[in-house]
């Protein structure tokens, strides 16, 4: 009964979303205004829904359901008799009585039913929605044939009949016949509030504020848009608009039956990911392309056609359903004596964003003149939700770990917790007891998930480098395809990915334990597809702007970000014994992302790889075509696949999760700005010179056909990572730093040499060889500096936290190795900027790129320094260690 009591109410309250379309003509209304008038009843229907909750905690759902529906009626009837605008709002106002039903309905029925079944009972309650859908099927044709008046006056008659008819047919709750039958008195009002100052009710509220929120402002919106955009008939977007409607109603009972089951937080994430994806293909406006062509302007458009939309909107509408229930399934839950008070709070909010959404979509219509501008303001709500829904649940994770289990909450999504701390394994994605120091819990269970973890996390780090650092080869291939850029402007197009690249690894080193390895290297790595696909479109234009292009060469350092997140996860995977070989192997066949992009994308832009679909040849001689999109569209199905296997294989650690504050104390260790200095000379060398070695070898030696050949420098660097990991491991980070250190100076001794010489013959060759050198030493250095830097931490935590137990100094060892292993990564990372640069401006200003490599050889001689003075010269910080003569404190401490 309740049930089709809110049916009912729903069906009056979304009465506007019918007749306001014909009002709207009538009085002639702006689209602002007619936003005001759809809006209005949902204000009521939202701010009386906190009092309406109190009010059925305190009296019972009965006779406050009833009297509601009653007064309801009342305002609806005498809307009839409104002639002015101003009179339409004021009868507006008590139509949105009906829709505080909502949370007189929420608290009565959770009272009848205990709490493993409520999910499915509310959502089933909540199916109530459907009324929108009777509204739009039904008040059309009603319209069409007596006129508005009469639909307001029949739904008013309808809703007394549908009072009387729940009044005789239903009971009062058992809690309230229990509270009478003791005689006591209903919780007073002030006392009911008092779980409204909690943050996770205002969390609840913003989901709600979508699923529920939206839904009604979609829902009195849709009709209006079908007209406008397709140019449809009011009966024939009314009843599209339900194809909307029915689903994100129906279904909500299905919603309650999956959180029961599954968890109120799996649907959560269920709903605010699809939402995601379909509101940004809603979001996307009709828009016509013309390409100038070799043959002419190549014109097409992207545009939604009906069925798709309605698709669409029904694929939405179905997850807004389940998002619904999965809200109000959290409620009963954590706050079982205030399901009034909450339900009524997140009822509130959540009916406040019907009233302030259509509202907004108006506005955003008059304002910015482009339909879709309502799910791109959609989009923006869902994807702030999604983020605040996760790190919220990061930090209850993290609380979780070491509770006892009846401090937990009691969700299906939970117990899984209670296993993993019951028999000490993970929970699906989350792992939630990680032992990787003691060799039995290594070798039975850990070492087959940190494999699997690196090995998802290899491709996609080495396709985040071939994304990072695909400007290389573009720029070179720019200026023969029409391009008509100097020297310098190339120079910059190779440097800027490193600027940004290199800022992004200061966020992202931080963003693994907040937001979790697993969520985070899916994201980052899907964020990859952006600068694929634009400069797929970019380069097949001589007339592009050069600002687009230096737009794409910054998202381009998206893809240099993800080392810094991508490192500091696998650290936490790896035991002391193994971790540098890990890091060694994850960035070592990482870094060969710019050598397997330097070799691959010479090879794909010289045919038409994705035949019609990729677009037409670039004419770069009278014999030669370029396909040099290719450059950018070659990447896009391994990153689909990539993102899919790192959501479906990866999995999160409780205990490495940590906030930023946590997190931020390493600013605070003189060791992480040494590193720092020392992991620029390493990776920032080889990272700088992968971005400029193409283009400082074709300038250099124009005679030379180097681009065959300049993938092997990069190739050379990763694998010397990848595969010298070991040797840190065995004879100490330290010293094998400050050996490599010697052998780039010598390096760079000889690039200068063979540049001095390069007129005489087989000079490139020479300086050929001397970069393969560096390329060479900068892999080793890169392993050996990161080998370092956990050592470092375990000595430095013993020092500076003696009263911690050795578990705990081992714990904040890892996290501050992990941030500071991703904080010097990005530091570090600004070499892909520097280096290209100091090229640029040397040959600017002095004609020859000699000065720059005499400040890399003079900054190479501060770095030997420094690591022999600060880590391996006698009473060094690691010259014991890595001879074998003491152990650091916090490896070593017993057990407390």
């Amino acid at each position: 009964m309740s049930t089709l009591a809110f049916t009912a109410c729903f069906a009056v309250w979304t009465i506007f979303s019918i007749l306001g379309v014909q009002i709207k003509t009538d009085l002639g209304l702006s689209d602002t205004e007619f936003g005001l008038l759809v809006g209005t009843p949902i204000l009521t229907g939202s701010l009386s829904r906190i009092f309406l909750g109190i009010w059925t905690d305190q009296y019972g759902g009965r006779i406050v359901y009833v009297a509601t529906m009653v007064l309801a009626a009342i305002a609806t009837f005498l809307l009839s008799y409104a002639e002015t605008y101003q009179m339409m709002l004021l009868a507006a106002l008590g139509v949105g009585l009906a829709g505080g039903s909502f949370a007189v309905g929420i608290a009565y029925v959770s009272k009848w039913y205990p709490k493993e079944k409520q999910g499915t009972a509310l959502g089933i309650f909540g199916a109530g929605n459907v009324g929108a859908a009777v509204t739009k099927f039904v008040a059309p044709f009603v319209l069409v044939a007596f006129g508005w008046e009469a639909v307001a006056q029949i739904w008013a008659v309808a809703l007394v009949a549908i009072a009387v008819l729940f009044w005789f047919t239903t009971e009062d709750d058992p809690e309230l016949v229990k509270r009478r039958a003791r005689g006591e008195k209903a919780p007073g009002s002030l006392l009911q509030l008092e779980p409204l100052r909690n943050q996770q009710v205002w969390r609840f509220s913003l989901y709600y504020f979508f699923v529920f929120g939206a839904f009604v402002a979609l829902a009195l919106w849709l009709p209006r848009y079908l007209i406008g955009v397709y140019g449809m008939d009011l009966k024939t977007a009314g009843m599209l608009a339900a194809a909307y409607s029915i689903p994100a109603s129906l279904f909500r009972a299905y919603g309650g039956y999956l959180s029961d089951r599954y968890g109120a937080r799996a649907v959560m994430y269920w709903t605010l990911g699809v939402s995601l994806i379909a509101l940004f293909m809603l979001s996307y406006p009709n828009t016509d392309y013309v390409i100038h062509g070799i043959s002419g302007d190549i014109a097409f458009s992207t545009r939604m056609g009906v069925v798709p939309f309605v698709v669409t909107i029904f694929v939405l509408g179905f997850f807004m359903s389940l998002g619904k229930a999965a809200v109000y399934k959290h409620i009963p839950v954590y706050y079982p004596n205030h399901v009034g008070s909450v339900g009524g709070l997140v009822g509130l909010i959540g009916g406040l964003g019907g009233f302030v959404l259509p509202i907004a979509f108006g506005v955003m219509n008059d304002l910015v003149g482009v339909w879709t501008s309502c799910f791109m303001l959609l989009f923006a709500i869902v994807a702030v939700a999604l983020v605040w829904m996760h790190v919220s649940i990061r930090q209850m994770e993290r609380a979780a770990v070491g509770k006892e289990l009846a401090e937990l909450p009691e969700f299906p999504e939970l117990e899984g917790i209670h296993d993993a701390a019951k028999h000490g394994r993970g929970t699906g994605a989350l792992v939630t007891d990680w032992r990787p120091e003691e060799p039995e819990f290594w070798e039975t269970t850990g070492r087959r998930i940190a494999q699997r973890n690196l090995w998802i996390s290899i491709p996609c780090l080495l396709l985040a480098f071939s994304v990072w650092m695909v400007w290389s080869v573009v720029v070179a291939k720019l200026p023969a395809i029409g391009f008509k850029y100097t020297t310098d402007q190339l120079f910059w197009l190779a440097a800027l990915p490193g600027l940004s690249g290199a800022t992004l690894r200061i966020f992202y080193s931080f963003m693994v334990p907040i937001f979790g390895g697993r969520l985070w290297t899916t994201l980052s790595t899907a964020s990859l597809l952006i600068p694929a696909f634009g400069i797929g479109y970019a380069v097949q234009d001589p007339n592009t702007p050069y600002l687009i292009f230096l737009v794409l060469a910054l998202l381009c350092g998206l893809g240099g970000g993800n080392f810094a997140s991508s490192m500091a996860n696998i650290s936490f995977f790896f035991p002391k014994s193994q971790k540098g070989n890990a890091l060694a192997l994850n960035a070592g066949l990482g870094n060969a992302g710019v050598s397997v992009m330097q070799f691959t994308v010479p090879l794909v832009i010289t045919a038409g790889v994705f035949g019609t679909m990729g677009g037409e040849p670039q004419t770069a001689s009278a014999t030669t075509q370029l396909w040099l999109q290719n450059a950018g569209f070659i990447w896009v199905p391994f990153l689909i696949l990539a993102t899919v296997f790192a959501w479906i294989g990866m999995n999160d650690l409780a205990s490495a999760k940590a906030s930023f504050r946590e997190q931020a104390v390493i600013f605070q260790r003189k060791h992480n700005w040494i590193m720092c200095w020392l992991y620029t000379g390493t990776f920032g060398s080889f990272i700088g010179y992968s971005a400029g070695f193409p283009l400082l070898a074709k300038t250099q030696f124009p005679e030379v056909d180097s681009l065959q050949y300049v993938f092997l420098g990069p190739l050379i660097g990763a694998l010397s990572r990848a595969a010298t990991g070991w040797v840190s491991d065995k004879f100490g980070g330290g010293r094998v730093t400050f050996w490599t250190f010697v052998l780039m100076i010598a390096a760079v001794a000889g690039v200068l040499y063979f540049l001095g010489i390069k007129d005489q013959p087989g000079a490139f060759w020479g300086f050929f060889a001397m970069f393969m050198v560096l390329f060479f030493a900068t892999g080793v250095g890169n392993a050996s500096t990161f080998q370092m830097i956990p050592i470092i931490m375990r000595s430095e935590i013993g020092r500076l936290m003696p009263g911690l137990a050795a578990a705990e100094r081992l714990r904040h060892a890892e996290k501050e190795s992990a941030a500071i292993i991703g904080f010097t990564s990005a530091i570090a990372a600004y070499g892909a900027f520097f280096i290209p640069k100091a090229y640029g401006s040397s040959i600017a200003l002095t004609g020859a790129p000699m000065a720059a490599l005499w400040a890399f050889l003079v900054f190479y001689v501060t770095c030997a320094a420094l690591t022999w003075f600060v880590y391996t010269r006698p009473g060094g910080l690691l010259h014991d260690i890595e001879r074998g003569t003491a152990s650091t404190p916090t490896a070593s401490a017993p057990a407390e």
